[in-house]
């Protein structure tokens, strides 16, 4: 998500020094002039800490080495900036040539402006490779970004706590996580962090109990429609209402940032002020840099999402999405030649050693080091659908919509119906 919306100033940017293999920067026409280069490809992405933020540099001066005329001036900022920053650049004469895309919605709204760049033809003689993970980045069947990774959210917890609170296994149903949470609160343990400030960790709550509620064939069909009528998401409403009346968060929750520090929910876990975390895959890498534990990745286990009572929703199917890329009218085909190279295996296997997700690359799967990324991978192969997360999915306005509402949930300012009705609202201009 990240993934995925709102915090933090902008990190330092970073000048890779490297040289370029296209040409121009201007309209979408220069695709042609790439011989004549140098190009400096303008390159912004969420990587602000590490692993990733050496990882991207690394990648960059890889690509260089074999393309020496081209060069990246390399911006990281914080993932919530990328909600704001990108839909400015693209109203601006100057956007970005190259930008952090989690395609879906957002994707499609973005391609209104016109400053997207068509990758169809460019891309076509590889993307087949990555399989039915690049369908998510196609608007009206063509492709305007490519994921370099995948992502599934489940339930982070710690081992050591979990024993340390009398809890054997990880819960199948909500009525045994609640047992659990009581177990935690007992044991003196916090059992659950969550990053409310940054609102997207509240949706997860909503999007899951939704998936648990509301059957594939009605998420597929009212998520697209951006009607949603049925029943089931008032249902998800008040789970999450219920759910919150049990106090399963920490002190503060809505005032805790999701991944900023040692004082966020991610740094809570990793330092064992808190049991569990609902959080994508790529929470691994985030927590190993807000603790010196060095034995974290070994107190660490997963599960998805438990069952619900009553729901009609697929068990086996889990939340999910991913990360990647897209150029802009301002760039040149080397941007697209950039992006194949990020999804070949060197650069998959690179990014699944670092554990900032799935690789998006079935040949890079085997690269997997940590026993808990393999349990995610696991379910993700297993899922019968992987339901993209709803802000996502949905525009970029109407998803936005969604957020605040699950946020006011969470805050106790809204009923259990407010979130279907805030999408409903947002899709008629009535937001």
């Amino acid at each position: 998500m990240p993934h995925k919306n709102i915090l933090r100033a902008l990190a330092v940017a970073a000048v890779v020094a490297l040289s370029a293999a296209a040409c121009s920067s201007g309209g979408s026409d220069n695709k042609s002039k790439d011989a004549n280069g140098p190009i400096t490809l303008t390159w912004w992405h969420n990587g602000n800490n590490e692993p990733l933020l050496s990882l991207w540099k690394q990648v960059a001066d890889d690509f260089h080495a074999s393309h020496p005329k081209v060069s990246f001036k390399i911006q990281p900022f914080q993932n919530e900036q990328f909600t704001t920053k990108i839909p400015v650049a693209l109203q601006g004469k100057n956007p970005p040539h190259l930008y952090q895309q989690w395609g879906g919605g957002n994707e499609a709204s973005q391609v209104k402006s016109g400053k997207l760049m068509d990758l169809t033809s460019d891309v076509s003689g590889w993307i087949g490779q990555l399989g039915h993970a690049a369908d998510g980045w196609k608007v009206n069947g063509k492709q305007y970004g490519v994921p370099y990774d995948q992502h599934v959210v489940g339930f982070w917890y710690r081992t050591d706590l979990f024993q340390q609170a009398g809890i054997t296994s990880p819960p199948k149903t909500i009525d045994e996580l609640n047992t659990d949470v009581t177990k935690l609160k007992s044991a003196g343990i916090a059992p659950i962090a969550i990053g409310s400030k940054d609102k997207w960790p509240d949706a997860f709550y909503y999007d899951y109990f939704a998936v648990r509620e509301c059957s594939t064939k009605v998420l597929k069909a009212e998520m697209k429609a951006q009607k949603l009528n049925d029943k089931c998401w008032t249902k998800a409403g008040q789970d999450v209402k219920d759910f919150l009346a049990t106090n399963p968060f920490q002190s503060g929750f809505l005032g805790t940032p999701a991944q900023q520090g040692a004082g966020s929910s991610a740094g809570m876990l990793a330092n064992g002020k808190a049991a569990m975390e609902l959080q994508g895959d790529w929470d691994l890498s985030t927590m190993t840099a807000l603790t010196e534990d060095k034995a974290l990745p070994s107190k660490l286990s997963w599960f998805t999402f438990p069952t619900v009572p009553g729901g009609h929703g697929d068990p086996d199917v889990v939340l999910g999405g991913g990360d990647g890329f897209s150029c802009t009218t301002k760039a040149t085909k080397a941007c697209a030649d950039f992006l194949k190279y990020m999804a070949s295996p060197p650069v998959q296997k690179k990014l699944a050693q670092a554990g900032v997700g799935l690789p998006v690359n079935p040949a890079a799967a085997s690269a997997l080091t940590d026993p808990t990324v393999k349990k995610v991978l696991d379910a993700s192969r297993k899922a019968n659908y992987i339901q993209t997360y709803f802000d996502i999915a949905l525009p970029t306005s109407t998803g936005q919509a969604m957020d605040d509402a699950a946020a006011n949930l969470f805050a106790g300012k809204a009923d259990a119906n407010a979130v279907a009705q805030a999408v409903n609202n947002a899709a008629t201009g009535n937001r």
